[in-house]
């Protein structure tokens, strides 16, 4: 409790309508609280009374609410979390083992488009390369490279960033000119939370104009292999291309459908496309399960052999909800330098492979199954994918610029959780205390 009343003293102390800023502060007592933190977009696996919970959850309305909140953090010995969408696969946005509060980025939601209003209005092609779920929040897909339906043609969402504003460890507020070049590059790709609390994006928008092709092919009855690809062109275009490249998926004109690209977001997203774009705001997603996922890179092509090994996983009871994503890379990606940003998966990527299972039973035994049959799956697949150690948690050559970049703006580590990029000071303070 007296950390509690010190974080809501110190907030009076530093705010000037202390009203106004409790009203964005949610304790475990409030009866909102657990329903904020319980986010429709999260994964119920850290949704269960074992879970630990924030001290506070605060959902601020501006950027000077987020300094107060940063400085009475640090002061207090509080961590931060900052959750954008609560999509995150761990949980690491609203959990956390030691004594923590919850910073909700739910209500700065406000979009500027610096562009003639009608042209906005009226434009079909208007686009920016970013994900299909639309429960993701910016933040994390910003900071995290981002990659979507686009990446061939556009690349990454943080390859099309211009500008961004971040609030820092000591509580200020910088934007591109003023946080360096070092840290804006950090922040596109190496995880925007090991840097800071960022509270805005500018950005690049980009034309399109595409097409859209869902083809499928059953093999076995239980395993079932889907083509969804967008094509930005005419479908006589794309129709022509396929005969010649991949004849063997015999698509025809009717699995072609031609729409705008708004659109095409709401297919991928998993709603009618005949439906209203606004249902893309809304945190509620298609379904909500228990789950578990890990991606990966393939560098080589898998054998037909290794395949066969897959689908006898995939035929395993766990196995009945499970799914392997293949997103192919190449194109623009492989013309961008892998230290352009800290994202550094380009050239010699053949894929992006990410593994999921789901699952409805509730309860520690049913996780233990299911997350032990993925882990399985995950081995097996360790000839073929990026490990050793796994490059889809690691930065390449890319992770000690990061580090040097975060020992600047924040020596202490202030700014951590169990994936977040670590202080050189801070590591190395830490090893001396473990000698």
């Amino acid at each position: 409790m007296q950390g509690h009343n010190d974080f809501c003293r110190c907030l009076s102390f530093h705010t000037k309508n202390y009203s106004e800023i409790s009203s964005i502060v949610y304790t475990p007592g409030n009866s909102s609280s657990l329903s904020i933190l319980h986010s429709p977009s999260i994964n119920p696996r850290f949704a269960s009374s074992s879970t630990p919970r924030p001290l506070f959850i605060l959902t601020p309305v501006r950027e000077s609410q987020i300094q107060e909140v940063v400085q009475c953090a640090r002061e207090n010995g509080l961590q931060i979390r900052t959750r954008s969408g609560g999509h995150d696969y761990e949980g690491l946005s609203y959990t956390s083992q030691v004594p923590f509060i919850v910073i909700d980025l739910v209500k700065l939601s406000e979009i500027k488009v610096d562009a003639d209003k009608k042209i906005v209005q009226r434009s079909r092609t208007l686009t920016f390369p970013s994900g299909t779920c639309p429960t993701v929040g910016v933040g994390g897909h910003f900071s995290g490279g981002g990659y979507g339906t686009l990446i061939r043609k556009h690349g990454l969402a943080a390859d099309n960033i211009v500008d961004a504003r971040l609030v820092d460890v000591e509580g200020r507020v910088h934007d591109r000119k003023s946080m360096v070049e070092d840290l804006f590059w950090a922040i596109r790709g190496g995880g925007g939370t090991s840097y800071g609390v960022i509270t805005a994006w500018k950005l690049n928008l980009l034309s399109a104009s595409l097409n859209r092709i869902n083809s499928s092919k059953a093999g076995e009855k239980t395993i079932l292999a889907t083509f969804i690809s967008l094509f930005l062109g005419r479908r006589d275009k794309l129709l022509e291309f396929l005969q010649k490249q991949f004849p063997e998926l015999g698509v025809k004109e009717k699995d072609c459908n031609e729409m705008r690209w708004i659109q095409s977001v709401l297919f991928f997203a998993g709603y009618d496309i005949r439906g209203f774009p606004e249902v893309l705001t809304s945190r509620i997603p298609t379904s909500r399960r228990y789950y578990k996922a890990k991606s990966d890179y393939v560098k080589e092509p898998i054998s037909k052999t290794w395949f066969e090994g897959i689908w006898k996983l995939l035929y395993e009871k766990e196995a009945d909800e499970a799914q392997l994503i293949l997103t192919p890379y190449g194109g623009r990606m492989s013309e961008i330098s892998e230290s352009a940003i800290p994202y550094p998966h380009r050239a010699g990527n053949l894929y992006k492979i990410q593994h999921l299972v789901y699952w409805d039973e509730p309860g520690r035994d049913a996780s233990t199954r299911y997350i032990s049959w993925i882990r399985t799956l995950y081995r097996y697949m360790g000839p073929y994918v990026s490990m050793f150690p796994s490059s889809a948690y690691y930065f390449n050559g890319n992770f000690e610029r990061l580090a040097r970049i975060k020992s600047v703006v924040d020596p202490s580590n202030f700014f951590r959780n169990e994936q977040s990029i670590p202080s050189l000071a801070f590591s190395e303070a830490s090893e001396k205390a473990r000698e």
